[in-house]
């Protein structure tokens, strides 16, 4: 979690700072649609390991960019989903998803 006096003079360093990383951006592009858990997040994104999933949920949480639920069941059930400072990223991230189709359009 970045302290005031650690965040960069920059504000687009401060962004890339908070939401920066490959899987910080793909967990978020999948919270956007809905609330996940754990092993869903995992299986859906190809590649990731157990210990970056686990990292990236747990920075983004004390970032304040998700939220994590905890159901009093047997077992626990425990769902990831965006808080409103999340939520706030929606336009961005879909101009990105924009500008991605629109790359790879131009590229055919």
């Amino acid at each position: 979690m970045l302290i005031k006096e650690e965040m960069p003079a920059c504000p687009v360093a401060t962004t890339v700072a908070l939401i920066g990383s490959k899987w910080k951006l793909l967990i978020m592009r999948n919270l956007l649609a809905r609330p996940w858990r754990f092993n869903e997040l995992k299986k859906d994104l190809d590649g990731i390991s157990q210990k970056v999933l686990t990292d990236s949920l747990r920075l983004m949480e004390a970032d304040g960019i998700i939220t994590r639920t905890v159901y009093p069941e047997v077992p626990p059930r425990v769902e990831y989903a965006l808080s409103k400072l999340g939520e706030s990223m929606r336009p961005i991230i879909m101009s990105m998803e924009a500008w991605g189709l629109d790359y790879k359009k131009s590229k055919e």
